[in-house]
């Protein structure tokens, strides 16, 4: 009838074939969260405003004015560049548009959102970047007159969109609020 040669084969063949196949599995990304932000008043008695910051970030001043807000355990940082407003308005607003829209090759989209705000003179454009460009999210404010800040998100690793998303959403609520809280010195 059937040889031991066939038996055996069949044999074989029955065991190996009950195993799983095996499959590939799909990249993941590590899962990031961050506690609620907690803010305070802060500002340099040298320079003409202040704001309120995340109390995780570590703030150095630059001689102009201008700032660095760290945050160590995310690997990334706020850059705020000052400018005094000296009948240059116009050249201040093309140049942080233009440095917005230098992201325009590696951004899959960027929204502009205006920032209107009567009360304290503070007036700007709030900027979210998607996609694998260098900063995710950039604006500028200004009273028109006196004082022009921009700033830009950046972290100290190579962009890649979804691995850095929980921490530059956690940034950019961040940024809406030194935004929202900035206050001209008088």
């Amino acid at each position: 009838m059937f040889s031991f040669t066939t038996v055996l084969f069949i044999v074989l063949t029955s065991f190996a074939s009950c195993k799983d196949d095996v499959l590939p599995k799909p990249n993941a990304f590590l899962a990031l969260n961050y506690n609620t932000p907690e803010y305070t008043a802060y500002g340099s008695d040298n320079c003409p405003y202040e704001f309120m910051k995340n109390t995780k970030a570590v703030v150095r001043y630059k001689s102009d004015c201008s700032a660095i807000l760290e945050y160590p355990e995310m690997e990334g940082a706020l850059y705020l560049t000052y400018r005094n407003v000296d009948g240059n308005i116009k050249q201040l607003l093309t140049d942080a548009q233009k440095l917005t829209y230098e992201h325009v090759i590696k951004a899959d989209n960027i929204a502009e959102e205006k920032y209107i705000n009567p009360k304290h003179n503070v007036y700007g454009m709030f900027y979210d970047v998607a996609g694998n460009a260098a900063s995710q999210s950039q604006f500028y404010v200004t009273d028109s007159t006196s004082y022009f800040i921009t700033g830009s998100i950046y972290f100290n690793v190579t962009p890649n969109y979804d691995s850095i998303l929980p921490a530059a959403a956690y940034l950019k609520t961040d940024i809406r609020h030194l935004m929202e809280s900035l206050r001209w010195k008088k």
